[in-house]
């Protein structure tokens, strides 16, 4: 099964398009819970109520050899019929692409990866190469400063560079495994960019604890079908308590999220 059966298998099941960023970060952590195990029981809490997982790798890395051997053990504990997306927004020049990929797919197991289009093609290709893993190309980003570059206009293609960049992807997406990167925090690109490629799946960081709206964000994110969109909160759901309860605390968010979502999609028949 590829990342896109497995996206949608899933998502149908759990009626979800939510995903729950992992990312531990020990000074929000409760006392004296390891990062597996805090991992562990916000899985345990809430795998019926998610279409991915998303573990941000930057925060695993920091951690050194215990972080990676964690990140390790928490791919491998999720449910086989989730989808992990490995946020590790990866991009280089061909050959070390080619060795972040054999990384992240082959060493990680993660169904899908983040990968940064700046480099061009040869960067992304060996990450393409791999069929069946769910490739996200960085499009318009959450964050403010993504205003700085991805806002330009390009005189050759008259329009902004995150437009340029959706079309790219559209063309090299010759396997059907390249989905695209946008934030919740910037409603109307979401909506140009849905409008533009109303087939890609599109991950969604950016609602939660960067302020972006749920009901802009699923009636912009969606395809037809109200599917595709893969909606992403982290903090707001893994940080929901510090004390025993947290693995419960997030359990009660994320239904409310998830219900939340699922209040603002499109009436079907």
């Amino acid at each position: 099964m590829n990342f896109m059966e497995k996206l949608l298998t899933v998502s149908r099941k759990n009626k979800s398009l939510l995903c729950v960023g992992l990312d531990p970060d020990p000074k929000l952590m409760p006392d004296k819970v390891s990062i597996f195990e805090f991992n562990k029981a916000i899985i345990d809490a809430t795998s019926d109520l998610v279409c991915a997982y998303k573990p941000n790798l930057a925060f695993y890395e920091a951690l050194g050899s215990e972080g990676l051997d964690a990140l390790k053990r928490t791919v491998d504990y999720i449910p086989e019929d989730i989808p992990v997306i490995g946020d590790a927004k990866r991009g280089d020049i061909g050959n070390t692409a080619k060795a972040y990929a054999k990384a992240i797919f082959d060493n990680f197991n993660f169904d899908a990866a983040t990968v940064n289009p700046y480099l061009g093609f040869d960067s992304i290709e060996p990450f393409i190469q791999y069929r069946d893993k769910g490739v996200f190309i960085l499009c318009r980003t959450s964050n403010a400063g993504a205003v700085d570059f991805q806002n330009l206009h390009c005189v050759e293609h008259d329009r902004p560079l995150f437009e340029v960049v959706a079309l790219k992807a559209e063309e090299w997406n010759v396997h059907g495994n390249i989905g695209l990167v946008v934030g919740a925090t910037y409603p109307e690109e979401l909506k140009l960019i849905r409008q533009s490629h109303p087939d890609m799946p599109l991950l969604i960081p950016g609602i939660g604890a960067q302020g972006g709206d749920i009901a802009s964000t699923v009636r912009y994110g969606v395809d037809a079908k109200g599917e595709k969109a893969i909606i992403n909160s982290s903090r707001q759901i893994i940080y929901a308590s510090r004390e025993k309860d947290f693995a419960q605390a997030a359990r009660r968010v994320a239904l409310s999220l998830r219900e939340q979502i699922n209040t603002f999609l499109p009436t079907k028949g």
